[in-house]
């Protein structure tokens, strides 16, 4: 999945933004202000997605194109190499999950103004 399709991607979803807070090679995807996907739009092109702190472990440990977050909280942050083998589809929903984990922390406020992709 190259990183235009994932910025697509990430734009579809409901109330997300985007921004360069840190640099201008990584483009960070936000709902709320919260962040869910960090894209590196530099080789090797990556993603940082949120996910659940066992599932992170076992992600890493069946592809290796799943690293702990780099510059994250490697406990709830994995980095996808999206220069290797791993398909769309899975990407996409590997980008789902840590939407669907940000939102899930939202206030209810919030909540009841954002899909649930």
């Amino acid at each position: 999945m190259d990183t235009e399709k994932v910025r697509e991607y990430c734009l579809k979803k409901n109330n997300v933004t985007e921004s360069f807070p840190f640099n201008d090679e990584t483009l960070v995807f936000k709902i709320f202000g919260k962040m869910f996907c960090l894209l590196n739009l530099v080789y090797p092109y990556s993603v940082n997605l949120k996910c659940e702190p066992e599932k992170a472990v076992k992600l890493r440990e069946e592809f290796e194109e799943i690293k702990p977050g780099f510059h994250m909280n490697k406990k709830h942050w994995n980095t996808v190499d999206l220069t290797g083998e791993l398909q769309e589809d899975f990407i996409k929903n590997l980008i789902d999950n840590s939407y669907n984990l940000v939102v899930s922390k939202l206030p209810k406020s919030k909540i009841k103004r954002t899909d649930r992709k």
